[in-house]
């Protein structure tokens, strides 16, 4: 909930708790007290009518809900584990790309590789798209795309150790794989 919502409705909870007009009936102390128990204290009976219907749905049909309020709402898919998940990898190969780069110009050979997945056996479809998924951080549909749709390039800017190692692995499971 963003921080002027949350704002509004601590607000109007306040005044309704304020509010000498209203008795606290006891059906309505305790149907505030489940309320408190399941939810936020503040609830529309409008609110409380589409989470009932969304808790009816089938998970298939809150699957094709999501996709929907995403696509209408403009929202971005993000990595399981949201910002922090994305963040997590991300630093470490910012760190080695820089450290890296700084080695760079003291030597005169190519030290930084792009990896590219050519191709692969049939037979070791499997076990190519499970090591992509952890070398990518990739879910398994996306992996099985990303392999699928070989030639693809599976890093940029890798050291050379890392991009030889990258190769023996999927080498060693039946895919071809080049360092450009």
């Amino acid at each position: 909930m963003s921080l002027s919502c949350r704002y509004a409705a601590q607000s109007c909870a306040r005044q309704l708790r304020s509010s000498g007009s209203l008795r606290a009936s006891g059906s309505l102390l305790r149907h505030k007290i489940a309320r408190r128990h399941n939810s936020t204290e503040a609830v529309s009976p409008k609110i409380v009518g589409i989470v009932d219907q969304i808790s009816q749905l089938t998970l298939l049909e809150t699957a094709d809900l999501v996709s929907s309020l995403k696509s209408r709402l403009n929202i971005p898919d993000l990595p399981v584990g949201g910002f922090a998940a994305a963040a997590g990898p991300a630093a470490p190969a910012a760190a080695e790309a820089d450290a890296a780069d700084e080695a760079a110009p003291a030597a005169a050979e190519k030290t930084m590789f792009a990896v590219k997945l050519m191709s692969f056996e049939a037979g070791s479809k499997p076990k190519v798209i499970k090591e992509v998924k952890n070398l990518l951080g990739l879910s398994l549909v996306d992996s099985k795309k990303f392999v699928e749709s070989a030639p693809k390039t599976m890093k940029d800017s890798v050291p050379k150790d890392e991009a030889e190692k990258i190769v023996a692995t999927l080498k060693a499971l039946g895919a071809t794989v080049a360092m450009e």
